[in-house]
């Protein structure tokens, strides 16, 4: 009977720690509909191993995902994303038990002891000292500096792990970390040399000047670039500024279209206050109005932002704003007055980020030569099956064919005697 109160206790426990941890505002909430449609999807039999409809999961996450579903709803997503790139990443850690990374020490224990207080400080999951929710948030940025030495710990990366713990266990949680920086590539951007933000920061640029070029030139005539205000937004995935139920949406749509989803969400909440951005006439206080108001969106405006991303695209512009840096820093290396020595440095330093992400677009090649491998050989398959179809509904045309005549003769056939009409006999005349 004591271990039967234990369990109910412990269900107890669990079912209000859930509600603690969900304890954010909604700002998509899921029509019942939207919900069965989801649970008909979660409840698939063997889902790990069906690729499920493109459209009908991008339409499911437009329409919204339930707050109580969404952890699940983000390992499904994941499982989509790695049926759907059967070739994983180089790059993935080694597989290193959860518990057995938690039974090492880490170099990193104070940085990350310091950032436990300061992530989410006022959500009731997180706000005890040394509660359960920072102690299962020290274990998850614990485990992961000793599996991504690296990387170790990163300023930011504990908004990311924070978010995930909201809505699912601590081991998942570790896992849905790991699934985001390396088979979706968000580590590159905590790599020490920190070049990969500087060109997220360069595209962003871009993009603004693409798409809001009044916002750009305001921006630049006063010495603004997005290093100064967005650089947050990219490290903790708006995690450390809006509200949580925003920053939900914003991990829906990661888990399912990947990490060029920031940079549409910071180009559309910069584009929709660009009037009031414009109205600010000095340095410090467009940075404050970017930081502090910006962020305190209306749930109207949450609701539009995550709309206007669903229609966006913007790959190619991000690709080729890359390679436009690149092209940039070699230029400006050429042309600025070293030292030798200086200028080997840097030449050294760009070179070794070169390789680096040289190496990257290598993985991603041969990853995309095997998807392409893999896409002849069913291209081939369906041509067989579409070439044998052919000939089946040739063969059955035929067949229906020489059935119809028969039918036809059949009925001709039988309608030969109803069109005789019977031999009628005289009857001769008789004599008065």
């Amino acid at each position: 009977m004591e271990k039967e109160n234990q369990k109910l206790q412990a269900s107890e426990n669990d079912l209000l720690n859930k509600r603690l941890k969900l304890d954010y505002e909604e700002i998509t909430p899921c029509l019942k509909e939207v919900t069965t449609v989801w649970e008909k999807m979660l409840s698939t039999p063997g889902r790990s191993k069906i690729k499920f409809d493109m459209e009908k999961m991008h339409s499911a996450v437009g329409q919204g995902v339930p707050r109580h579903h969404r952890g699940e709803i983000w390992k499904f997503l994941a499982e989509q994303f790695h049926l759907k790139h059967q070739f994983p990443s180089k790059q993935q850690p080694k597989d290193v038990p959860y518990k057995e990374l938690l039974k090492q020490l880490t170099s990193q224990q104070h940085a990350i002891l310091i950032d436990l207080g300061r992530t989410f400080p006022t959500h009731p999951y997180f706000s005890a000292q040394l509660g359960a929710g920072q102690l299962s948030l020290y274990n998850i940025l614990k485990a992961y500096s000793l599996l991504d030495q690296e990387v170790g710990y990163c300023q930011g990366l504990s908004f990311v792990a924070g978010i995930l713990l909201l809505h699912m266990s601590e081991e998942e949680a570790f896992k849905m970390l790991k699934f985001l920086m390396f088979d979706m590539g968000l580590r590159k951007q905590y790599r020490p040399d920190m070049i990969i933000l500087q060109i997220q920061m360069y595209q962003l640029s871009r993009l603004l000047h693409d798409y809001h070029r009044d916002l750009y030139n305001h921006l630049e005539e006063h010495e603004i670039g997005p290093s100064l205000y967005a650089a947050p937004w990219f490290l903790t995935m708006f995690a450390s500024q809006f509200p949580l139920g925003f920053v939900a949406r914003v991990f829906d749509m990661i888990f399912l279209q990947g990490t060029e989803v920031i940079f549409k969400v910071a180009l559309s909440l910069l584009g929709s206050h660009k009037p009031l951005i414009l109205q600010h006439e000095n340095l410090e206080t467009i940075v404050d109005f970017i930081k502090s108001t910006l962020p305190n969106l209306g749930l109207v405006q949450m609701e539009k932002t995550i709309n206007q991303v669903f229609e966006m695209d913007i790959a190619k512009q991000l690709q080729a704003y890359e390679v436009e840096y690149h092209v940039l820093q070699e230029e400006l290396i050429d042309s600025s007055p070293l030292s030798d020595n200086q200028r080997m440095d840097k030449l050294e330093k760009t070179n070794s980020s070169l390789r680096k992400q040289n190496l990257d677009l290598l993985e991603q090649l041969q990853v995309a030569n095997g998807r392409i491998q893999s896409l002849e050989a069913t291209i081939e398959k369906l041509l067989s099956s579409e070439s044998k179809l052919k000939q089946a509904m040739l063969t059955l045309e035929l067949e229906r064919s020489a059935l119809l005549q028969t039918v036809e003769e059949l009925r001709r056939r039988s309608a030969e005697p109803s069109d005789r009409e019977p031999e009628c006999t005289q009857p001769e005349p008789t004599g008065d």
